[in-house]
């Protein structure tokens, strides 16, 4: 039996204003995404096996989002039907998800999941390794109350298991601090990755308040390795963090790298810059799949960390929520160093 990756998460449908030259005719464009599915789509399309658990309503438009991720290599036996509604969320053309985003996922059919619903013996049966992100958490007590739920099953199995550290502010609105949920779900991972800000917020790590005044990629990776051990101490199970940054001079300039620390040495990317950027959306989920392809194939570190964030930039220039890169795309954008 193939080990395959396990991505669990929601999917939802995205809606954004299509470009000038489109909107005539069609004024706003859907997409298909979420997180996880994100993730999933990235390695099937670098001929990893991988699955993806969620639930979703028994209609007509299901069966087409089921139709979809077959058609990318994503192995669906282990989608649950249920409940009435797929969620939505509006981003702006180009925007960041941080800023210029509605959520329209109340009562969806993932919102709606509870404990015992989802059948993880079976779900976990030929998994290898197992991702999920803390949006899922993010969006009340019941679904939080699953994702430990698979966690707790997947480390019985000694599963690897990995979370991005998405911190989503508009979701967190069911009563529960992020600090208050998310350390009892990290305490089951082998790999976390996020950032300096997203770990400070989801897991209480310390932040340099004046971390932008010093700024600098040297300022920033020291505070990456350093958040990166507050994070292994907090969570003795983790032995590898991996920390992105973005930075944005202004609507048209991107400056990215990231790091990957593990045993005791930190292993950091070039720095890749680009002049106009496609679609913000989706690099994050991109530079998590490098990160589980490379440990999948069992790469170096230097060499894991180097085509996670490849792979994550070149994600920058692609209309969507998934990427579209085969492996020698990344593998060339690698060896340009984002020139």
């Amino acid at each position: 039996m193939i080990s395959k990756v396990l991505c669990f998460g929601e999917p939802l449908l995205r809606i954004s204003p299509a470009g000038s030259d489109e909107s005539e005719k069609h004024p706003f464009l859907l997409y298909f995404g979420g997180a996880e599915a994100n993730t999933a789509t990235a390695l099937a399309a670098w001929n990893i096996p991988v699955k993806y658990c969620t639930r979703i309503p028994d209609n007509f438009m299901s069966r087409h989002v089921v139709s979809y991720l077959e058609y990318k290599g994503i192995f669906t036996s282990s989608v649950v039907y249920g409940g009435d509604r797929i969620g939505v969320y509006y981003l702006d053309r180009g925007a960041d998800l941080k800023s210029s985003v509605v959520y329209d996922r109340d009562r969806s059919a993932f919102s709606e999941l509870k404990r015992g619903m989802i059948d993880w013996d079976k779900v976990l049966r030929d998994v290898s390794w197992f991702n999920f992100t803390a949006i899922s958490p993010a969006l009340n007590e019941n679904v939080a109350d699953v994702c430990l739920e698979a966690l707790e099953a997947a480390s019985a199995r000694k599963i690897k298991i990995s979370v991005d550290l998405n911190y989503r502010a508009r979701l967190w609105k069911y009563g529960k601090q992020p600090v208050d949920v998310m350390p009892k779900l990290v305490e089951h991972c082998d790999l976390v990755m996020g950032n300096i800000w997203s770990a400070n917020s989801l897991l209480g790590t310390s932040i340099d308040e004046n971390i932008h005044d010093k700024g600098g990629r040297e300022a920033y990776l020291e505070h990456a390795k350093a958040t990166s051990i507050e994070i292994m101490e907090k969570f003795p199970k983790c032995k590898t963090v991996a920390n992105t940054f973005r930075f944005d001079s202004d609507k048209d300039n991107l400056l990215y790298y990231t790091s990957l620390y593990t045993d005791g040495q930190q292993y950091n990317s070039a720095e890749f810059r680009a002049s106009g950027v496609v679609d913000r959306s989706g690099s994050g989920d991109c530079f998590m799949g490098g990160l589980i392809y490379g440990h999948y194939l069992r790469n170096k570190p230097q060499d894991i960390v180097n085509y996670a964030t490849a792979a994550a930039f070149g994600k920058l220039q692609e209309q969507g929520d998934a990427t579209g890169q085969d492996v020698l795309t990344v593998s060339r954008g690698i060896q340009s160093d984002g020139e």
